[in-house]
C-alpha cells in the first residue's frame, strides 16, 4: 500500500508572485487572524524554496519530516526545499513569513547566505525559541522588510537582501546556541528511524513492539529512548500518525467510515470510532462535518 508520504505523489509548491512585488524568488506573507489555505490543509508537500516564519499566535500543529510541532506563540519556524510539510491546524493564525528560493540565495550579493547555519540546517531543526529581546529584534527587522516590500524599485532588491542577511545571521546565532552536537547522538537517530518506520508501516502496524522488532531492540528500550528524546510515549507517535491520515481521508475524500477503518488497519469500525474520539475529542463523523462546514 502506498503511504501518504510517497515521494512520487508529493506536490511541490512554488512561490506565487503577488500583486505587490511580483517576485517569484522572494515573497512576504502576513497573516492576521487568517485561516490556513484549504488546498494545502492535510496535504503532504514540499516547497521549492525556504520559508522562515515568526508565529505570533496560533493554536494548531504542523508536521515537518514526520515530527509534529504544536505551534508556540512568538516562536520562529523554518524549513527548506528538502523537507516534507503537513499543515494540520484549522485555527486562525497571526504570523509573518519570508519565502525565498535557492535562486535568490545564488545571486552574487547573496551567495554567503547559503552557508549560514539556519540555511544549511545540519541539526535538522525547525523551531527557534525567542527571548523578549530576540522578539523585539526580529519584529523590527520584519517591519523593515515589510516596508521595503511595499516599495518596488531599483533599490528594493538590495534593501531586501540587506535586511534578510541581518535576519538570517541573527537567527543563525540563535540556531547554533539552541542546537548542539548532541543532537546527532545514537538516541536521536533512533527516534528519527522509529518515526520513519511508522511512516512506512502505520497502515499495518499499530504496536510499539512491532516497531521494536523491526529495529532489533526491545520494546522497553525503544519506549524509554523515544520518551526521553521526544517527551512523549512511543505509542503516541503511532497514534498521532494514524489520526493525521484519518483526518486527511475524512476531509479530502468521500470514503465511508468503514473504508477508512480498514484502510488504516483497524478491524472494527466501532473500535476506530472510539480510538479517534479518544485522540481528538470528537467522532470521525463529527470531525468531517465540522471541518467541511468551516471551509465550505
Amino acid at each position: 500500500m502506498q503511504t501518504l508520504y510517497s515521494p512520487q505523489q508529493l506536490p511541490i509548491y512554488s512561490i506565487e508572485p503577488d500583486e505587490i512585488a511580483g517576485n517569484k524568488n522572494f515573497r512576504v506573507y502576513n497573516f492576521e487572524g487568517t485561516l490556513p489555505n484549504q488546498s494545502e490543509l492535510l496535504i503532504p508537500h514540499r516547497k521549492d524554496h525556504y520559508l522562515v516564519v515568526l508565529n505570533r499566535q496560533s493554536d494548531s500543529r504542523q508536521w515537518i519530516d514526520m515530527t509534529p510541532y504544536v505551534l508556540k506563540n512568538n516562536t520562529i519556524y523554518f524549513a527548506g526545499p528538502s523537507h516534507i510539510i503537513v499543515k494540520e491546524g484549522f485555527k486562525q493564525l497571526w504570523s509573518t513569513g519570508i519565502a525565498f528560493t535557492k535562486e535568490f540565495l545564488s545571486l552574487q550579493e547573496n551567495a554567503s547566505l547559503s552557508k549560514l547555519p539556519i540555511i544549511e540546517n545540519l541539526h535538522d531543526g525547525h523551531e527557534l525559541a525567542l527571548t523578549a529581546a530576540d522578539l523585539n529584534f526580529v519584529e523590527d527587522i520584519l517591519a523593515k522588510i515589510n516596508t521595503e516590500y511595499q516599495k518596488p524599485g531599483e533599490w528594493q532588491q538590495r534593501m531586501l537582501t540587506a535586511y534578510l542577511t541581518v535576519l538570517l545571521t541573527y537567527l543563525s546565532r540563535l540556531y547554533t546556541e539552541q542546537f548542539k552536537e548532541s543532537d546527532h547522538s545514537a538516541d536521536k537517530l533512533l527516534l528519527k528511524t522509529f518515526q520513519a518506520k511508522i511512516n512506512e508501516s502505520y497502515h499495518e502496524l499499530h504496536e510499539v513492539g512491532d516497531y521494536a522488532s523491526m529495529l532489533n531492540i526491545s520494546a522497553g528500550h525503544l519506549s524509554e529512548v523515544v520518551k526521553i528524546q521526544s517527551g512523549k510515549p512511543a505509542i503516541k507517535h503511532i497514534h498521532e500518525r494514524l489520526v493525521l491520515e484519518a483526518q486527511r481521508l475524512l476531509f479530502h475524500t468521500e470514503h465511508s467510515l468503514k473504508e477508512i477503518t480498514f484502510d488504516l488497519g483497524f478491524s472494527d469500525t466501532s473500535y476506530f470510532n472510539r480510538f479517534f474520539k479518544r485522540e481528538t475529542g470528537v467522532t470521525p463523523a463529527t470531525y468531517r462535518a465540522n471541518i467541511r462546514e468551516m471551509y465550505h
